[in-house]
């Protein structure tokens, strides 16, 4: 069990107000995450839509939309944390919210993979920011250590439930396009950005149902009070002014580079291998009967759907869209299970988190616990169970596999360690670099460097071994997230333990 200090100060009352913060925060969490799994989801469907049937075509922008975006997230992430310590963190968490959910919902009326491109950076943006101004402003709320721990660790379990809508999200529209209302670009919008083609087509619907946290967010932002130790401060006017050089002074250098390398390892497991599933899914024995069915049963109703868009298409344009269409709807909703199972995997590992942080003393050992299993599991996972797959029972009518089980495992050793970060990263810095500090890890570790191990993987991909594109994605994948969790091992070894007396500072 941990040792709090001696001076520690009683758990916080849970009044009406904190009730709201805790509310707006675990939404933010949720759809955080949300709107970071939508792309693998969404990615395939948009780029048939939008781009010529060209697979070099293909993989550039799907290298690019994963690596763009966090870019862009991580660069302004890394000035929104500058913003939290000197702003303060509600107007932070608000305005970041705003931004990620209205370019969600914009990002919908995509007309082009540019145009998809910016607003998916914009999303990005907004969740880099959110993420950082959150913990920050929950950490300060409960100065009680084990208070503290618990509330992180279990609003963070919410970052695990915004994943499972996401899949659910995804599969649902996949099911049911039509009973949705049709995407229209308005009229005095077409003449700059074109019409909308897929006017039913689920991707679309995926990424639009990102603006649902702005509803209660604007509802409750005026109930939301300031993080009083922020304020404390900034009223005595003994609040310090940020500085990334003080982050890599003599004092926190060690923090900042060590966690910096740990949380890109964290981020590179999730990129580089768990999203890639998508990728894989065409190369899995069990998608060719589905596919077979579905080519077979849904060719004349898509066709039909087809030619009320364009009653002059050719036979074989035709006959293209509509395969493609039921492939990746196809593919999607396979991949939207598998992704459901490794959710429910991340949330385990979230609570697993939660229960464990106040009961392990060394942050080394307790990261370790998430890192070691996956040494072993990721590439058995992403090598092999994909490739060989089986049923080990059902429940009812739905089939439970091999891959379901390790796709949960990877998942809950893999999100298990996001949420290591959130409760370990505001208690090695003081007030005044609390943001600034946990942005450099988050941002320029996880949405900088950690994302691009997906693009690494696809690079990785075209020269691994196999026949098609989806076993090597395969291959590829297993690798990198195999290294993405030995880096994260050698460098545990040399993780800070933290200070509680650096909470009140």
């Amino acid at each position: 069990m941990s040792t709090p200090a001696a001076n520690q100060p009683p758990p916080q009352k849970l009044t009406l107000s904190i009730w709201l913060i805790l509310i707006i925060a675990s939404i933010g969490f949720a759809f955080d995450i949300y709107e970071l799994l939508m792309l693998p989801l969404i990615l395939p469907p948009a780029a048939q839509e939008l781009l010529p049937p060209d697979p070099e075509a293909i993989r550039f922008w799907r290298g690019i939309m994963f690596w763009v975006p966090a870019l862009a997230g991580g660069a302004f992430g890394l000035y929104g944390g500058y913003l939290t310590d000197l702003l303060g963190r509600r107007r932070v968490l608000t305005w970041s919210i705003l931004l990620y959910a209205f370019s969600a919902f914009f990002a919908g009326f995509s007309t082009s993979m540019p145009m998809l491109l910016i607003l998916r950076s914009t999303t990005f943006i907004g969740v880099c920011v959110e993420f950082v101004a959150a913990v920050a402003w929950l950490a300060e709320l409960f100065p009680n250590h084990e208070q503290r721990e618990r509330v992180l660790g279990y609003t963070q379990a919410c970052s695990s439930i915004g994943g499972l809508l996401v899949a659910f999200a995804f599969y649902l529209a996949n099911q049911y396009p039509t009973m949705l209302p049709p995407i229209v670009m308005p009229g005095f919008l077409e003449g700059i950005f074109g019409s909308v083609q897929g006017i039913h087509a689920p991707w679309r619907y995926t990424l639009m149902s990102g603006i649902i946290p702005a509803v209660p967010l604007i509802l409750i932002r005026p109930f939301l009070p300031e993080s009083p130790i922020w304020q404390e401060k900034k009223d005595a006017g003994t609040l310090k002014r940020p500085s990334f050089v003080e982050l890599f002074g003599p004092m926190f250098r060690k923090n900042t580079i060590i966690t910096t390398i740990l949380v890109a390892a964290s981020f590179g497991a999730a990129f580089g291998a768990i999203q890639q599933m998508p990728q894989i899914v065409p190369a899995m024995e069990e998608s060719k009967a589905p596919l077979a069915a579905d080519l077979r049963d849904k060719m004349d109703e898509t066709k039909a759907k087809l030619l009320e868009r364009d009653p002059e298409m050719k036979a074989g344009k035709l006959q293209k869209l509509a395969e493609a269409q039921i492939t990746q709807r196809t593919y999607g909703t396979i991949a939207s299970k598998y992704t459901f199972a490794q959710e429910i995997g991340g949330l385990f590992g979230r609570f697993i988190l939660a229960l464990l942080v106040i009961r392990i003393v060394s942050r080394q050992r307790l990261l370790r616990l998430f890192i070691v299993p996956g040494l072993i599991l990721m590439p058995i996972v992403f090598g092999y169970m994909t490739l060989n797959n089986s049923e080990l029972f059902a429940v009812g009518g739905y089939s439970i596999t091999l891959l379901h089980l390790g796709m949960f495992l990877a998942g809950l050793l893999t999100v298990g360690q996001f949420s290591f970060w959130g409760n370990y990263l505001p208690t090695i810095y003081p007030v005044h670099l609390r943001g600034t500090g946990e942005s450099v890890a988050h941002n320029i570790g996880g949405r900088m460097i950690g994302t691009t191990f997906a693009f690494f993987a696809s690079y990785f991909s075209s020269f691994a071994p196999g026949e098609t594109d989806a076993i090597r994605m395969a291959y590829a994948a297993a690798a990198v997230g195999f290294f993405a969790f030995a880096l994260g091992f050698v460098m545990s070894f040399f993780l800070p333990e933290p200070r509680q007396e650096t909470m009140m500072q």
